[in-house]
């Protein structure tokens, strides 16, 4: 399983990474492949604003289908579109094409309450 160490990650299985005072978010490659083949994703509207475990988003599988949660608090300033067209880039690239959303952070440093890759290896492989 990759867990890239450069990023967060929260225990709902997303992951962020800090670009400044916005946060990139998708789904870990933990949670795509207990989703299984991804396909269809519903990203989350944009200028919404979010509180950590927020249900902001949706993705359905060919197993199931799962709520995607907000890690951070802010507001949706982007949304991955190429997943309308694409939902398998969840799959096949979940810390790069994959990404779902960006967040305008209300707050930089709340990133540091999230998982680091040591704690998020541990809550997958504990």
């Amino acid at each position: 399983m990759n867990v890239p160490d450069d990023l967060r990650y929260s225990s709902d299985h997303e992951w962020v990474r800090l670009e400044g005072d916005r946060a990139r978010i998708g789904i870990t490659d933990y949670a795509q492949d207990a989703l299984g083949d991804v396909v269809f994703v519903q990203v989350p509207e944009l200028d919404r604003t979010v509180n950590p475990g927020d249900a902001f988003g949706e993705v359905e599988s060919t197993k199931s289908v799962s709520e995607i949660y907000a890690p951070v608090e802010g507001t949706v300033v982007e949304v991955n579109t190429e997943l309308e067209a694409s939902p398998e880039l969840v799959n096949s690239d979940p810390y790069g094409a994959g990404w779902i959303a960006v967040i305008e952070l209300a707050d930089p440093s709340s990133v540091d309450s999230l998982l680091d890759a040591a704690a998020y290896r541990d809550l997958t492989e504990g």
